[in-house]
């Protein structure tokens, strides 16, 4: 197959496994639904922001629907089984069905399916939405918008970082170093002056007599100014004799030369950090960045119930 199913995709593979009357649990599910849907090992591969493979969570969504309305049912935790109602959606949809289908059997008298309904309150009258297709599940929904966010204050970081003199760069290019854990316990980090710094801009000691060492080079750069392989070359010679590896940040990108010359030195490894890699860094490791909104998503608590 092409694509990986929807959450919505993966309901009918989940009651064809169950179809036979056995119990399973979930990971047993996941498994031959997958398989039932042809997933490669490279589509199963996929993993999403949580660390979760993106498969696991569709079908994890796929279980709780179906479960929700009635189709399944749980005996035991973490176990399912496929009920009447099941079965009846199976037979009346026997390749493809929708959140919306599945909520409209609910709405038929004469289908075994029911809408969930909390116990001792009033059923409220829901308004009649017509949901688009739902080709996320809501945990992949959630972190599209946060990484929709995420592009929005990169690029505004970006433009912050060009804006200042260069002096405010180095030392946020060293926050950040340092926010990664570079300096070690008892470890200095600091941005070198401006004036004959013979081209390193930061210096970070990795312990407190200051033997290991992590060179830095910062190049704030408009946006379309490439960084090339003369200026790592530079870098480079300044840092003859005094240490074998170094980090070159930017906020613009690196020349097709430039990356070639960074891979194959030999005399020394250079770490190339372009602006979208080091936006990316800072928003990760909270630098020059703060947190505006948290949220929380809840699961219900097995232990509770036993």
């Amino acid at each position: 197959m092409s694509e990986m199913p929807t959450w919505e995709g993966f309901m009918v593979p989940c009651l064809k496994v169950l179809n036979d009357g056995a119990v399973l649990n979930r990971r047993e599910i996941r498994e031959l639904a997958a398989d039932v849907v042809g997933l490669s090992d490279e589509q199963r591969g996929v993993i999403l922001g949580s660390g979760q493979p993106m498969y696991a969570n569709r079908v994890g969504w796929a279980l709780s629907q179906l479960t929700r309305v009635g189709a399944l049912a749980r005996p035991s935790r973490g176990n399912y089984q496929i009920t009447d109602a099941g079965r009846q959606v199976l037979a009346q949809f026997p390749d493809d069905i929708t959140e919306n289908q599945l909520n409209a059997l609910g709405e038929d008298p004469h289908s075994a399916i029911h809408p969930y309904v909390p116990s001792n309150r009033p059923q409220l009258a829901a308004p009649a939405i017509d949901k688009p297709p739902a080709t996320l599940d809501p945990t992949e929904q959630i972190e599209q918008g946060v990484a929709r966010v995420h592009q929005a204050v990169a690029k505004e970081l970006l433009d912050r970082l060009r804006d200042k003199e260069p002096a405010f760069f180095e030392q946020a290019v060293v926050d950040l170093l340092v926010a990664m854990g570079y300096g070690g316990t008892g470890g200095v980090a600091a941005a070198t002056q401006l004036v004959n710094d013979g081209g390193i801009d930061g210096i970070i000691d990795q312990d407190v007599l200051g033997l290991n060492k992590v060179y830095v080079q910062a190049k704030r750069y408009a946006a379309g100014n490439t960084v090339g392989r003369p200026e790592l070359q530079g870098f480079v010679g300044a840092l003859i004799g005094k240490a074998d590896r170094g980090v070159f940040i930017t906020t613009s990108t690196f020349s097709s030369g430039a990356i070639e010359y960074a891979e194959r030195n030999a005399t020394m490894r250079l770490i190339l950090i372009d602006g979208e890699r080091l936006t990316e860094l800072m928003i990760r490791f909270g630098v020059g960045v703060q947190i505006k909104d948290t949220f929380h998503v809840v699961e219900v608590d097995e232990d509770f119930f036993e």
